[in-house]
């Protein structure tokens, strides 16, 4: 939050919420801690919908598509609600993202 004068008076800018998490997703350390909190969900569509967002903010479709040899059209169905990829697809997009899977107990 920043605080700007108007007139002489003080107002507040608050940052919505999205443009808040898209900004700190740019950050590697907390994107992977944001896919490993939605891989904790037992919902698939909560994990695609976290890594859409984290590719949105690390370089967009476009960017992350080509950057793991996928058409964007592919990329987009892959991460859609509907989606089912494959875990080459999901290495290939977190490579692309700067990213990538580890297993640790529980």
């Amino acid at each position: 939050m920043e605080r700007m004068a108007a007139k002489g008076k003080e107002m507040t800018v608050i940052m919505k919420h999205d443009d808040w998490l898209f900004e700190q997703l740019k950050d590697a350390a907390f994107a992977a801690e944001f896919i490993n909190a939605a891989s904790e969900d037992d919902d698939p569509k909560t994990y695609l919908t976290a890594l859409r967002k984290v590719v949105e903010a690390r370089g967009g479709m476009a960017s992350i598509a080509e950057k793991a040899h996928l058409s964007r059209e592919t990329l987009y169905r892959t991460l859609s609600s509907r989606g089912n990829p494959t875990i080459r697809t999901l290495s290939a997009v977190l490579k692309a993202t700067g990213l990538k899977f580890e297993v640790t107990a529980h």
